[in-house]
């Protein structure tokens, strides 16, 4: 049995989601596993502070995110420093540094896992200043990996795409494999037909609501974040589907979302996987884990309008892979949904190449 510290960042809800999984499985495996948000490592009120800049930055003035994403994260095709520090993501990585030492020599680990940016960068510098440093390995939530992931001083990368993968190694000169996202398995089991099940409730609720009418989820992440999402979910209405806007804990999305006529607006609910098996595809912006559920549950992803910086970059990454598919106007965005929400080849074709991505389970890969 071994002590695993995982490290997270309450930064949406993606991140925290694949360190909840990670435990899980590592618990279920006999090991023993504790989980700390970077967040609540800085002074009071910073963590707060930073989470809610971010927030704002998403959801009010996208062009400053875009800004920020481009000067500190986008690759600006050099490889990392091989002493591991980089001017731009340094000062906050250094400050958090010696607060995740004194978790570490508290709980004394036998491993480090971290499912956040910049919890990379901070135990890359752990391991790059501390002979003592437990193992380091990075679990990169990511479909296009940005510099801010990079750090050589981790000894192991886990991602999403064998392109992935290469970039890490090149940039870093660190191992990296393939293991696909971390999802729960309620996703692909609700995804597969069960011969005789009874339709569950989500089956039938959007069969009630819309009777002959395709759900499709659009998505909006944990905090409702997104350009135009209740006039994409009018354009689909109008088009013959039952949207499903998931607006996550955005109250006020919700409230005018439920105005809208043949639109079903959705907070932020726990029995996800069902209502994915119940639905016919996903409008993704963002590349997110409501992407890679969808995809496990066999769900086709259209990414459309996608929020700045590392949504605009996953959301082309994934299409560029051939897993989802990435369309620019309302126009093409009808047309691709004709041919995905219809049993069929091509529906069937982007179902397989969704499933295939997950080709191996992270926790094995971090415990052997």
């Amino acid at each position: 049995m071994s002590r695993f510290l995982i490290v997270s960042a309450s930064m949406g809800a993606g991140h925290d989601a694949v360190a909840a999984e990670l435990a899980g499985r590592l618990q279920g495996d006999g090991h023993r596993t504790a989980c700390v948000d970077l967040l609540n490592l800085l002074p009071p009120g910073t963590g707060r502070g930073l989470r809610a800049a971010y927030r704002t930055a998403l959801r009010r003035c996208p062009w400053a995110y875009e800004a920020v994403y481009t000067a500190f994260f986008r690759d600006r095709g050099a490889p990392v420093a091989r002493d591991g520090w980089m001017p731009d993501t340094g000062p906050l990585a250094a400050a958090l540094e010696p607060r995740l030492r004194h978790v570490v020599d508290r709980w004394r680990p036998d491993a480090l896992i971290s499912t956040f940016h910049q919890a990379a960068q901070v135990t890359g510098r752990l391991r790059a200043a501390h002979g003592d440093c437990p193992p380091s390995t990075v679990v990169v939530t990511d479909f296009a990996v940005h510099r801010q992931w990079l750090h050589p001083g981790n000894d192991l990368y886990l991602c999403l795409t064998g392109a992935a993968a290469a970039r890490v190694r090149a940039a870093t000169g660190r191992p990296a494999k393939v293991c696909g996202p971390v999802v729960p398995a309620a996703f692909a089991e609700a995804g597969h037909p069960h011969t005789g099940r009874l339709p569950t409730r989500w089956a039938r609720e959007l069969a009630r609501l819309g009777p002959g009418r395709p759900a499709v989820l659009v998505s909006a992440g944990a905090w409702g974040v997104g350009r135009r999402l209740t006039g994409t979910a009018l354009l689909l209405a109008g088009a013959g589907h039952l949207p499903v806007l998931l607006c996550g804990k955005d109250a006020k999305l919700r409230a005018r979302a439920s105005r809208l006529p043949g639109v079903l607006a959705l907070g932020w609910i726990e029995d996800l996987p069902d209502l994915m098996a119940a639905s016919s595809a996903l409008v993704d912006n963002a590349a997110g884990q409501t992407a890679m559920q969808a995809l496990a549950a066999g769900v086709p992803v259209v990414g459309f309008r996608p929020i700045p910086g590392h949504g605009a970059e996953g959301v082309s990454e994934m299409a560029g892979a051939g897993i989802t598919e990435h369309v620019a106007d309302d126009v093409t965005l009808l047309s691709s949904l004709d041919r995905l929400v219809h049993p069929g080849p091509e529906r069937n074709r982007r179902i397989n190449a969704g499933r295939a991505v997950f080709t191996a389970d992270a926790a094995r890969l971090v415990a052997c």
